[in-house]
């Protein structure tokens, strides 16, 4: 893991030097469908969730998020002019591949986004994008996230009516410089905060917005296949419903807040959890970068990959393997 954390920005140059003109090609098509569906699962369903808020919060396109097993078994999928993107890191994922063989049958417009380029789903998609990461081995997912997470955003924002679709693009090709100076910068402080909460077994992880798909990456591929902790991703505005409950006194709240509009409720809880004097730890978009807030998971993703990567450490473990998944998923 920690190689590949240190790869991630030469990934997403190569991923847009060898495929800009594939991603461009598939936008143009897209501009003509009515429906897209978003399909993964794991951390490949935390960037579809990315994905989809980020593009609704300022463009009209219709998106609609579904793990592969969800979207198998829906019986009320729209195939008259609709896409469906299949992200996956082994191209293999049991369930997103069969999701994708049955929009093949049904006749919607498919693209696989994957890390193989040998793998079932790039050679059976309508179109595809092989992210150009080299092999990842660590369960985390580090460069095919930000990799993944790339191709959705210039696919999707290329097609999209986003007035300021231009000057985000030309942002989210600045993020690999953005990330070589984070990477270095944010490691000493993440060591340090993982030393301070090692001891630590529950987490809890909100988000609003785009900053809600890195939420549950946090916790689902994080924190506890990574640094095997218990953890739970919660939109910000779900805090008053359930979690204000055990936001008590030392227990560990991790918020993302990036200044969207809808974080003013993201601070409200963050307000809340500090009054009662609950382990209130916050990962702040100003804090690393002034780049627009749409494209705040490609920031807060790095330190917060060096505190599970320390959290693993300091309790022991490999925060690059697992006990009970492999990481292609036949």
């Amino acid at each position: 893991m920690y190689s590949e954390l240190f790869e991630q920005p030469d990934s997403i140059r190569k991923t847009f030097q060898l495929e800009l003109s594939n991603m461009e090609k598939i936008s143009e098509r897209l501009t003509a469908v009515n429906r897209i569906y978003l399909v993964g699962c794991g951390s490949s369903l935390s960037t579809a969730y990315t994905a989809k808020d980020a593009l609704e919060m300022v463009t009209s396109l219709n998106i609609d998020v579904f793990t592969g097993y969800e979207f198998f078994y829906n019986k009320k999928l729209d195939n008259e002019n609709s896409a469906a993107i299949f992200t996956s890191q082994s191209g293999e994922t049991a369930d997103t591949l069969a999701a994708l063989r049955k929009a093949n049958e049904l006749g919607i417009y498919t693209i696989a986004i994957s890390n193989e380029g040998d793998s079932s789903m790039i050679k059976e998609a309508n179109d595809s994008i092989v992210t150009r990461c080299g092999r990842e081995e660590a369960i985390l997912g580090t460069k095919t996230y930000v990799t993944q997470l790339s191709s959705l955003y210039q696919i999707l924002f290329s097609a999209s009516d986003y007035d300021r679709a231009d000057e985000l693009l030309e942002e989210l090709h600045s993020i690999p410089d953005l990330m070589e100076d984070i990477i270095k910068k944010t490691e000493e402080e993440n060591k340090k905060l993982a030393q301070d909460l090692k001891d630590e077994d529950v987490f809890y992880c909100l988000g609003s917005g785009p900053n809600y798909g890195l939420a549950y990456k946090l916790a689902m591929t994080m924190l506890m296949e990574g640094a095997l902790k218990h953890s739970c991703p919660i939109y910000s505005s779900e805090f008053r419903h359930g979690l204000i409950e055990r936001a008590e006194k030392d227990v560990p709240i991790i918020f993302l807040d990036s200044d969207y509009d809808s974080d003013e409720i993201t601070q409200k809880a963050i307000d809340f959890s500090e009054n009662l004097s609950a382990k209130t730890i916050v990962f702040k978009l100003q804090d690393y970068s002034n780049i627009n807030n749409l494209l705040s998971p490609f920031i807060l993703v790095i330190p917060l990959e060096w505190f599970v990567y320390y959290l693993a450490h300091y309790n022991g473990e490999d925060p690059g393997s697992t006990r009970h998944i492999g990481k292609v998923r036949y």
